[in-house]
């Protein structure tokens, strides 16, 4: 028989042929595992015989002594979302102002000068509306009223567009509202949403730059747009960007 005791391990081969044998040895106290070899040890080679006592003396050691405890690895926790630095009423409208100059931005690619004139008129609300006072960490004001002179900046461009008939003349309002929106956004720190400050080299004449804002790094050139007279879609893809605004990574 083997014994396997739980402090130390002791190992008694023998054969156990009787009841009587395996009832007195339980009555000793050994109330761990024991394991009852068959009766035919005996007749088994002393060479076959060391090999199991070994073989399950090595496993007993092993599963009592030895084994390891891996410890469970913990499930990563989960990061908790941005909180923007401005109030969230700002940030409503401040969002109203982008899309509105992105719906513009369209009109002005696709050349359709109603929808334009539409687009304006929304921005003009959408800029004389801008929550400025929920500005946050601007002690002295300085930020709001820099920020209320490119929101008046903005207005007035679209005021002055919504007044031009010519479709060049509507790009060039287009570009300085561009500008002011640009600086509007530096300004304020709008953390959002990533934005592009895209160029192209050709807005006007062929050999005069202008700027625009986008929230996708392709190029979508308004200026030369999908319908221009001379090269018509052409060079819808022409330009390239000259900044990336992502506030969110300055907290």
């Amino acid at each position: 028989m083997l014994l396997i005791v739980r402090q130390h391990i002791t190992i008694i081969l023998s054969v156990c042929q009787t009841d009587i044998c395996r009832k007195n040895m339980k009555n000793e106290g050994y109330n761990v595992y024991l394991l009852i070899l068959p009766k035919f040890i005996p007749k088994m080679k002393k060479t076959v015989i060391g090999i199991v006592v070994l073989a399950l003396a090595a496993f007993a050691v092993d599963k009592f002594f030895f084994a390891k405890k891996y410890p469970v690895a913990e499930e990563p926790k989960q990061q908790a979302l941005a909180v923007s630095k401005n109030s969230e009423s700002f940030n409503e409208s401040f969002e109203k102002l982008l899309n509105g100059y992105f719906y513009l931005k369209e009109a002005i690619a696709d050349y359709d000068t109603i929808k334009a004139d539409a687009a304006a008129k929304d921005m003009i609300v959408f800029a004389d509306s801008l929550k400025t006072s929920e500005i946050k960490g601007d002690s002295t004001g300085d930020i709001r009223k820099t920020a209320e002179n490119f929101a008046g900046t903005i207005s007035g461009s679209a005021k002055g567009l919504r007044g031009e008939q010519d479709l060049t003349k509507k790009k060039r309002e287009f570009q300085m509202i561009s500008e002011a929106l640009y600086n509007l956004v530096r300004t304020v720190r709008y953390d959002r949403q990533k934005l592009y400050h895209q160029h192209c080299p050709m807005a006007f004449n062929d050999d005069e730059e202008a700027w625009w804002i986008s929230n996708s790094n392709k190029i979508d050139n308004p200026y030369l747009g999908r319908k221009h007279p001379k090269y018509k879609a052409s060079m819808e893809t022409c330009g390239d960007i000259t900044d990336s605004l992502d506030f969110s990574k300055s907290k």
